[in-house]
């Protein structure tokens, strides 16, 4: 129950300048063990790094917002692999497979590119947002040395009068 208070109020301070009627939540998979988190910033979400174990699972995710990159969610294992998102593009569909761990991770953008990690091994899972131009916000979901679950929060963007976002 403290968990889905948590989640509700993050989702609140998140959305910020977002409409919420346009605000859809992809459920975590994965087992869930270890301590919750939420990976969340302003503005909008520019870029991606992810760690893995070697030919394994998922260790880490950092989300850069805007200019400042987020904390890192797990560990950084290595080196990351990473998408810098271009002027316009939007992380629109997150996939991937899951056991213990969350095995493997997809982000699919909106220009049709993708940035994976991890062993494709176990349960399959597909992310997305109910309303077409619903882009990825942020993150929640649990970790124990990797991430055990992935969960997607997804909202329309509110730019301001002169585009900037």
């Amino acid at each position: 129950m403290l968990y889905l208070a948590l989640v509700t109020l993050l989702v609140a301070s998140a959305l910020g300048d977002y409409q919420p009627q346009f605000y859809s939540f992809s459920p975590g998979v994965g087992s869930g063990s270890g301590s919750a988190y939420s990976l969340s910033g302003e503005g909008r979400i520019t870029a991606v790094r992810l760690w893995e174990q070697y030919s394994n699972f998922i260790r880490g995710i950092q989300f850069r917002y805007d200019y400042s990159w987020s904390p890192v969610v797990g560990q950084k294992y290595g080196l990351p692999t990473e998408i810098e998102l271009f002027e316009g593009e939007a992380i629109v569909q997150i996939s991937g497979k899951y056991a213990h761990y969350v095995q493997t991770v997809v982000f699919t953008t909106n220009k049709g590119r993708t940035l994976s990690a991890g062993q494709p091994a176990g349960l399959s899972f597909n992310m997305y947002p109910s309303h077409s131009q619903a882009e990825l916000r942020f993150i929640s979901g649990r970790v124990h040395g990797g991430i055990t679950s992935i969960g997607a929060h997804w909202a329309v963007v509110q730019t301001n009068s002169t585009g900037m976002h």
